[in-house]
């Protein structure tokens, strides 16, 4: 059985849904509760229970989507399991590179396998929206537990101390979101707890202002998270803010122009030799497994989302829509763990090709189903066309059973050890003077011996390799087309993968789309903001 604070979120939302409703003239702004609403009023954090249940909240929203109580969505256009956090973000970062392609046609999806998407696109407006609801709701948060609220409440010192680590927690959510605005939309607001509640145009601001904030914030909360591998599993320590840190310096000069290898190299080097978190010494297999939260794999998990089949119904968000919908063709639902298949996600023939084999046998990260699937896709909306993917089951690693069919226990592993390896490297190919080249071989040849993937050399050890690796280690995890920008290969033509730019064999897009559009209905809400250049 999983820990406590999972259910603590299944029950919150359950009673209370996630009943912030955004409207159409917010939903880039500071949302807050409507006025019959008792979420997040004072009367409710007279409770001493109320703190943990909204800090639970916020982690519950990064993998369930929601409504308001009423059915309706609480992201207009792109209600309920559509707006899962998790499952735009895999939309995002992987439908729009090499790793994967999927066959709905339901409404401008088909223009994300294609780079062809516009500002009308509601699942760039969904991304934008879930991000800015966090947001909202973590701003609320800080401001119903400033040191005078909660000494008026008559908070006791125990539960103030416990909830300035929720406050802690809260920010790096925040700054989560922050991040995933700042590299997927570049130029946007910032409103924080210090803003005025209700209507108003928050300030657009550059991107390397959002970066400045960042940066700013995860430094600070070095001083008020709990301590590395101290808090309960699922929930952030020092470390991920270090992890998140280290990802934002490692993307640093496409964010702002400046490069910061070496700092990224520092906090490599400090989460890999101090934070506890260790090398999951089991098979590649077990990291994506039903019990990847008990079997091992954990020990190298440093910010999962977690997923529970009994405690958190998401039917099609989060965990749930990844395994359904990488299943289809002749593939056997129940040997996945699951009740069946919604026939959508496979990858490309390029992302197959960076495998020495389609069987796994050289590498045992090349988990490709091909019975009945052609590697060429010559139809895009035919699950076949294209090989499946079984990263991902929703069985224990000794085979038995996961707890339902229908809605997967396999936590979702946003930030693992083995991609701070992998920064690490990355960092010292690029000269980082923090980062030692043999010291990276070292920790790329762990990551390969665990797939039963030939050692390399530090003379094999390239930025295309790099990259290479990083797709074989980490793909379906969220990191690609992140990747594939900082590596100058995501648009233009240095690289490219079958339906990219809209054409069988895929053709050169321009380099605009290395940011994704603002919204059209975010603008219209809020028409203080500018369009990124080229939509």
């Amino acid at each position: 059985m999983k820990i406590s604070f999972k259910y603590i979120s299944y029950l919150f939302l359950m009673i209370l849904g996630l009943n912030m409703a955004l409207t159409s003239c917010t939903s880039d702004l500071d949302v807050t509760p409507t006025d019959d609403d008792e979420f997040l009023s004072e009367d409710f954090f007279q409770d001493p229970t109320s703190y943990k249940q909204v800090l639970a909240k916020l982690y519950a929203g990064l993998y369930v989507g929601g409504n308001d109580g009423d059915g309706q969505p609480d992201i207009a256009g792109i209600g309920g399991d559509f707006s899962s956090y998790l499952r735009l973000l895999f939309v995002t970062q992987e439908f729009t590179t090499d790793e994967a392609i999927i066959a709905w046609a339901d409404g401008t999806l088909p223009t994300m396998n294609s780079q062809t998407w516009s500002p009308a696109n509601e699942f760039l407006a969904g991304t934008y929206s879930r991000a800015f609801y966090e947001i909202s709701v973590a701003n609320e948060f800080l401001r119903q537990t400033t040191e005078d609220k909660l000494n008026a409440r008559g908070v006791d010192a125990n539960l103030k101390a416990e909830i300035a680590t929720f406050r802690a927690e809260a920010r790096f959510l925040r700054a989560f979101s922050y991040v995933n605005l700042m590299d997927l939309f570049g130029n946007v607001p910032i409103t924080t707890e210090n803003d005025p509640v209700g209507f108003f145009y928050p300030e657009q601001k550059t991107r390397t202002e959002v970066f400045a904030f960042v940066e700013s914030e995860l430094k600070d909360l070095d001083n008020s998270l709990a301590d590395s591998k101290t808090n309960e599993y699922g929930r952030v320590d020092k470390t991920a803010a270090k992890f998140l840190l280290a990802q934002i310096y490692l993307n640093a000069k496409v964010y702002t122009g400046n490069e910061m290898f070496n700092e990224a190299g520092t906090l490599c080097a400090d989460i890999i030799n101090n934070s506890g978190y260790t090398f999951a010494n089991v098979p590649y297999s077990y990291l994506f497994s039903a019990d990847n939260d008990t079997n091992g794999a954990q020990s190298e998990f440093i910010f999962p989302i977690i997923s529970d089949g009994n405690a958190i119904r998401a039917t099609g968000g989060g965990m749930s829509f990844i395994l359904h919908a990488s299943i289809g063709g002749s593939m056997d639902a129940s040997s996945r763990g699951m009740d069946g298949g919604w026939q959508g996600i496979r990858t490309r023939k390029e992302f197959v090709a960076l495998f020495p084999d389609e069987t796994a046998t050289a590498d045992e990260r090349g988990t490709f189903y091909t019975d009945g699937q052609t590697l060429d896709i010559a139809n895009v909306g035919t699950f076949t066309n294209g090989y499946a993917v079984t990263k991902y089951i929703n069985k224990k690693a000794d085979g038995s059973p996961a707890q339902r069919i229908d809605i997967p226990d396999t936590d979702f592993p946003m930030y693992r050890l083995s991609d701070v390896y992998l920064m690490y490297a990355e960092a010292a190919v690029r000269g980082a003077s923090s980062a030692n080249l043999e010291t990276a071989v070292g920790y790329i040849n762990q990551l390969r011996t665990r797939a039963n993937a030939a050692s390399v050399t530090s003379g094999q050890l390239t930025l295309d390799f790099i990259l290479d690796e990083r797709g074989r280690e980490l793909f379906w995890e969220c990191h690609r087309r992140t990747d594939l920008i900082r590596f100058g290969k995501f648009t233009g033509s240095s690289k490219i993968w079958q339906w990219k730019g809209g054409t069988m064999n895929g053709s050169s897009t321009p380099s605009f789309r290395d940011l994704m559009p603002i919204p059209a209905r975010i603008i219209q809400a809020n028409p203080t903001l500018k369009q990124n250049l080229g939509y």
